[in-house]
Formats: C-alpha cells, sequence, structure tokens
C-alpha cells in the first residue's frame, strides 16, 4: 500500500488540526492559539503597533469577536511562516507571496482613507467605511484593491473565530473531521 497516494488536505483540515501555532512570549517561541497569543501579550513578528490596530479594528468590524479570537495575533503568526505552510486565504486565492506585503499595503491604505486612523473611528463610521470599501476602491485607495483585501482579511477572521472545533460548536454544527485534531485550539 506504500505507492497509494495521501489524501489532500484541505485548508478547512489543516487548521483544525494545526490549531496551535508559535508565538513569541518573553523572547520564547512557544505554541499557543491565537486567543491565548493575545490574552498573554505575545510579542508580534512582522507586524508593528500601528498595523496591529489597524487589523483588529478592521477585523472586528468584518466580524465581531475577531479582535478577542486574536485575529492579529493569526495573521502575524502565518505571515512569520513560509509562504507554502501558510494558512491565510491569500495563499488559495494565488496571490503571490511573500504576502506581508499585501496586508502591510493594505493596512496602510485603511488608515490613509480613513484619514490617519481606521483603529479611531467610531463603530457606526468604521461600518460605513468597510462597506464602501468591500463594493469598489476608492478613488485615494493605494493598496491591494480594495475588495479583494476585505475579503482575505473577512477570511482570516472567520477561520480565527470558526475554523475550530471550540467555533464549530458556537455555530451548532457537528464537528465531523476526517481526522481529529490531536488538540483542541
Amino acid at each position: 500500500m506504500a505507492d497509494q497516494p495521501m489524501p489532500a488536505t484541505t485548508r478547512r483540515g489543516a487548521l483544525a488540526a494545526l490549531g496551535l501555532m508559535p508565538f513569541l512570549f518573553d523572547g520564547t517561541l512557544r505554541e499557543a492559539t491565537a486567543a491565548e497569543a493575545k490574552a498573554g501579550g505575545a510579542a508580534y513578528r512582522v507586524l508593528n503597533a500601528g498595523e496591529v490596530r489597524a487589523l483588529e479594528a478592521f477585523g472586528e468590524v468584518l466580524l465581531p469577536g475577531a479582535r478577542a479570537a486574536g485575529v492579529a495575533h493569526y495573521v502575524d503568526a502565518q505571515l512569520a511562516r513560509p509562504p507554502a505552510d501558510s494558512l491565510l486565504m491569500l495563499r488559495y486565492l494565488d496571490v503571490p507571496p511573500p504576502y506581508d506585503g499585501f496586508y502591510k499595503a493594505g493596512l496602510a491604505a485603511l488608515d490613509k482613507h480613513a484619514g490617519g486612523s481606521f483603529a479611531a473611528f467610531a463603530p457606526d463610521k468604521a461600518a460605513e467605511l468597510v462597506r464602501a470599501l468591500s463594493a469598489a476602491p476608492a478613488p485615494d485607495w493605494a493598496g491591494p484593491p480594495s475588495p479583494l483585501f476585505y475579503f482575505a482579511v473577512r477570511a482570516d477572521a472567520v477561520d480565527v473565530i470558526y475554523g475550530t472545533m471550540a467555533g464549530f460548536a458556537k455555530l451548532g454544527i457537528p464537528y465531523m473531521a476526517h481526522i481529529e485534531p490531536s488538540a483542541p485550539w
């Protein structure tokens, strides 16, 4: 049976099986979930403080709860991985690596479009701006196409909240993986 091909791993299966990711706690890499990394103050390895604030605020508008679930830590951890191992939606959209340029340019464009800081917007104003950007790029948008940026970050937020056994439970959907992950995310 050695000559039978291995079944293809799906993105969803990989997310469930690889729930723990390496995060930098006090100078030491340790396996944790994105929410644990956020709660424990894990250091960011790719994104700077302004990018983290923008990403958390944007993720929260796209899917409430994304900030607490650690969307910025999740994206940062995936950006720190080799592109072939990344679980970011970008990889599956044929966007060429490295992916950090896409996120950094998108977050800079988001802040610029917001007049300096998207994170400083009131929730209703932020939601209005996001609705507009999801449909078509604004004339002054200077990043990746805003609908693509919206789609990619929204998918990341969905993955960090619902791409886990606990996330399936929140939705009331039975988790029926072909191979159960070794640890819950």
